[in-house]
């Protein structure tokens, strides 16, 4: 008979119910308990409304010499799948009722709760598509930011205290649990895994492994797994078909291969009920977990040749945009990017008609899943670069003026950086100079983002002592470059961090 001190309230209500806060912490508690020469909580930080940020550390061996699994639930609280699939999954490869001595090979890090105060704004219709649970969390934290939108710029506390978590532990694998709304069809779950189409050419090939192996595991256990996130090319029509979104590093699923280590994007589909989705959800867990035992040290070789690779980057073309970029669903159509191309592929979904919404009156699609079928639907999965840009020969050179705010966030991603520690005249460098700035027309997670048109030329500059060089002869060269490259999506100019210098301060009077 199961321990109900280690059961969570999703299972003891029938799937019915997720638990607050405090099962979190009281789980973490009895799972230390239960196993104390296995598993270790870690509170590895402070929400900004000050709550603590757990994780558990769970391994039979020494975990810092296999390879590292990191699940990451609740970084949108109201897809509550990860943390109850987590808990379920780690009890059962932990009393080795799942995968007896997967542990033995690998280090789980479990991450429940990210957003432990958006978990907290506990609410009936806080996911009004969602098929359960009764209430569940918040999708922004208390600051009304969305965490996975920050792995880049670093506003939030709680993103934060997860970098420090990330430069302590450095995981070979992230799985990101998340439910996604959408269309209703026959697939429940979607696994998109980078490096795939972006990243070190030679860890691209271990990604197709890592999520061709993975498919087919789920799909053994019952599942009918998609390999790209279902969005649909326009909203609300599925015969749109489908578009593959390739993912900037603002989000984990583009942040993680530019660290040269892999992501799983997990995503549920919110049409299913809870039952089946924590069902599913942890299934996966267990799924990597296998893989990682049996593959994770070859794994870990290639990412660490890609931190070699990296390394000498100098001089190279890297890629640091796509077409095919992430649409935000409030943004308009023409601010998504288009695939470079596309194939028909049959679609497992259902019958739809089109009928007027009882709330809002408008045309909605409605669907009915007592009816099968097959939709006949381009599937836009051509990826094409729309920005590349040559690494510099030796590294960035961040003006004094910016260098603390610069050198305090390249630190929480564990970027290595120089001070200069003494003036040099008429150096030869590249200056990156401002032709057209576009800001956006309202904020954006709590920034006004700049989009600018321009470009280096070589130039004599004196650098001030203070200034911030930072080396591209780095494992995280293709990170460096996302931040600092002026025109990168997710840079720091990008994201408004000089924004100061595109105002006018001075003038004249008009005498």
């Amino acid at each position: 008979m199961q321990d109900p001190t280690l059961t969570t309230l999703a299972e003891q209500s029938g799937f019915a119910r997720t638990g607050r806060t405090d099962e979190v912490t009281r789980l973490c508690a009895a799972f230390t308990q239960a196993w104390p020469k296995v598993v270790h909580t870690l509170e590895f930080g402070r929400s900004a409304e000050g709550r603590p940020m757990r994780a558990l550390i769970a391994c039979r061996a020494d975990p810092r010499q296999v390879p590292l699994l990191m699940l990451q639930g609740g970084i949108h609280p109201g897809e509550s799948d990860g943390k109850d699939a987590g808990f379920i999954a780690l009890r059962e490869l932990l009393g080795e009722t799942a995968s007896p001595g997967v542990l033995e090979r690998i280090a789980i890090l479990f991450v429940p709760a990210f957003n432990v105060d958006g978990h907290e704004r506990f609410g009936r219709w806080n996911r009004p598509n969602q098929n359960g649970p009764e209430e569940m969390g918040w999708r922004t934290t208390a600051q009304n930011l969305n965490l996975n939108r920050d792995y880049t710029k670093a506003d939030a506390p709680e993103m934060r205290s997860l970098l420090g978590l990330l430069r302590t532990w450095d995981p070979l694998v992230c799985a990101d649990l998340h439910v996604t709304d959408g269309a209703d069809f026959q697939p429940d779950i979607s696994l998109q895994v980078e490096p795939v189409n972006q990243g070190d050419a030679q860890l691209c090939a271990a990604g197709r492994e890592l999520r061709d192996a993975l498919i087919a595991k789920v799909a053994r256990s019952g599942s009918m797994p998609l390999p790209f996130y279902p969005d649909l090319a326009t909203p609300d029509d599925p015969s749109s078909g489908f578009q593959l979104t390739v993912y900037s590093p603002r989000f984990s699923t583009g942040y993680f291969p530019q660290r040269n280590r892999f992501t799983v994007l997990v995503e549920t589909h919110s049409w299913k009920d809870y039952a089946t989705r924590v069902r599913v959800t942890r299934n996966t867990i267990v799924a990597l977990a296998e893989l990682l035992a049996a593959h994770g040290e070859a794994w870990r070789e290639q990412a660490l040749r890609a931190d070699r690779a990296a390394a000498r980057l100098a001089g190279a073309e890297v890629v640091l945009d796509y077409d095919s970029h992430w649409r935000e669903p409030a943004a308009n159509r023409t601010d998504a990017g288009q695939a470079g191309g596309t194939e028909l592929i049959d679609f497992k979904g259902y019958a739809y008609t089109r009928a007027p919404s009882a709330i809002s009156g408008e045309p909605v699609t409605v669907y009915d899943p007592k009816t099968p079928q097959v939709w006949r639907v381009p599937l836009r999965d051509r990826v094409t670069p729309s920005l590349s840009v040559r690494a510099p020969l030796g590294g960035y050179v961040v003006p004094c003026a910016w260098a603390q705010d610069i050198g305090a966030r390249l630190a929480l991603h564990g970027i290595a950086c120089e001070p200069v520690r003494e003036r040099s005249e008429a150096v030869r460098v590249e200056a990156f100079h401002a032709s057209g700035v576009e800001f956006t027309a309202a904020p954006f997670e709590g920034r006004m983002r700049v989009k600018l048109a321009g470009g280096w030329a070589r130039e004599t500059h004196d650098i001030a002592a203070g200034a911030l060089f930072v080396p591209i002869a780095q494992p995280a060269a293709r990170l460096v470059m996302h931040l600092l490259e002026p025109q990168a999506p997710d840079s720091f100019a990008a994201w408004g961090f000089f924004n100061a210098c595109f105002e006018q301060k001075e003038y004249l009077e008009p005498y």
